[in-house]
């Protein structure tokens, strides 16, 4: 599962009010006047914090004439959850694992850069691509911001293809791009070349 969507999930959490809904809603479906009396809330405030709820699928709701009636959406909860969990726990996984293939990573450094460190080409084989963009990636500075231009010129020092290097950074999680400005993933997010069978 995507972050984005593990984060939307923890922000429509982020509220305790939100999770006191969820609380009660976990005991059956209910109308908007039934909670906010219950949670002693105003309904324009229960109409807010359930748009909340329902734009991020954490409850679903059916009209009956001019009543609102919400309950959860168990099956996303549970799901969201879960993803929340293995996200956290694989990226321990990555982190304790021991590089497998040193032998392969360094046949890659050696055939596929030249001695000035130049990218000689970028290898078709999936494996072998991942190991030249990890170390490209670690050439960057964690925590620096970069613009386009920027990020481009950095790449042009290995490599004149820097719009597929750059479009590849992206694709497999060794940077994140917001608004034109590229920064690095924490390197427990990138594609791992040692766990691709």
């Amino acid at each position: 599962m995507q972050l984005e969507k593990i984060v939307a999930y923890h922000k429509a959490l982020a509220d305790p009010t939100r999770l006191r809904m969820l609380l009660l809603l976990s005991q059956g479906e209910l109308h908007g006047q039934a909670l906010a009396e219950r949670l002693n809330l105003s309904q324009p405030t229960v109409t807010h914090h359930a748009s909340k709820l329902r734009e991020a699928a954490l409850i679903k709701e059916r009209r009956e004439k001019n009543i609102v009636y919400f309950s959860l959406n168990p099956s996303f909860i549970r799901e969201h959850a879960q993803a929340s969990v293995d996200f956290i726990f694989k990226s321990k996984e990555v982190t304790e694992m021991s590089e497998v293939n040193e032998t392969l990573k360094a046949s890659v450094m050696r055939n596929f850069f030249s001695k000035d460190g130049r990218i000689r080409q970028i290898p078709a084989q999936y494996k072998k691509k991942l190991i030249v963009l990890g170390h490209l990636a670690e050439q960057l500075e964690f925590g620096r911001k970069y613009t386009e231009k920027e990020i481009n010129a950095f790449i042009q020092n290995y490599h004149e293809d820097f719009a597929t290097i750059r479009r590849e950074f992206i694709m497999h999680q060794f940077m994140y791009r917001e608004d034109g400005v590229y920064e690095l993933n924490p390197k427990e997010m990138w594609t791992r070349w040692d766990q691709v069978k």
